[in-house]
């Protein structure tokens, strides 16, 4: 991870938390599972062939060397998309959406996954957009990641929106002008032989485009 990305501001995280109303259009679709929690169908890893990820106890796992596990299905742009999260002590992860087919660290959008790594970027951030430095879940605990993410104009400018829940909490609403990332696909991060994550229950639920 590098440091040197900027955090967001506290006005741009509280200002836009009041804005969103909903999208009553959600309701005409239905959440898809892309995981079955039985197999790797649908997925595949990319990255160190010693990197292991692996179904165990209904979860997609991850371990070893740094590597990411993709979602095959997609691209997708407008979406909901939600998963049940566990990272061990020590460890670091993240849940990447309009990424790559074979992404590295860098390519598209990540939600961190850390409760207690030497990075000081916490669980909740959009790394490199809006960083949270506070835990909000403790290791080796299952918890809930939320997104929201469509694309939008406000103000008469182009943007992405991006809406990140945990645990029910929604902490911000992130407005990106860069619209640095068009579309793409989902994957987790397996960053380093320390970290452990687990993934389960992962779904997403598309959005008008």
């Amino acid at each position: 991870m590098n440091f040197s990305r900027s955090s967001c501001s506290l006005a741009l995280v509280f200002a836009v938390q009041f804005y969103f109303l909903g999208t009553g259009t959600a309701k005409e679709n239905k959440w898809v599972a892309l995981f079955d929690g039985k197999t790797m169908d649908g997925w595949e890893k990319v990255g160190n062939e010693k990197s292991v990820w692996e179904v165990k106890d209904g979860a997609l796992c991850g371990s070893g060397p740094a590597s990411m596990v993709v979602c095959t299905k997609g691209p997708f742009k407008n979406f909901r998309y939600r998963a049940e999260v566990k990272i061990n002590d020590k460890g670091n992860s993240g849940m990447y959406f309009r990424t790559t087919r074979k992404p590295g660290f860098s390519d598209g959008y990540e939600a961190q996954i850390d409760s207690t790594h030497t990075d000081p970027i916490r669980t909740g951030s959009l790394y490199g957009m809006c960083h949270v430095y506070k835990r909000l879940v403790e290791p080796d605990a299952w918890f809930k990641y939320e997104l929201e993410v469509r694309d939008d104009v406000w103000r008469g400018r182009k943007v992405t929106r991006i809406k990140i829940t945990v645990n029910g909490d929604e902490l911000y609403e992130y407005l990106d002008f860069s619209l640095a990332f068009k579309q793409g696909y989902f994957a987790f991060q397996q960053h380093d032989p320390g970290s452990k994550v687990c993934i389960r229950k992962v779904e997403v639920l598309e959005l008008p485009k």
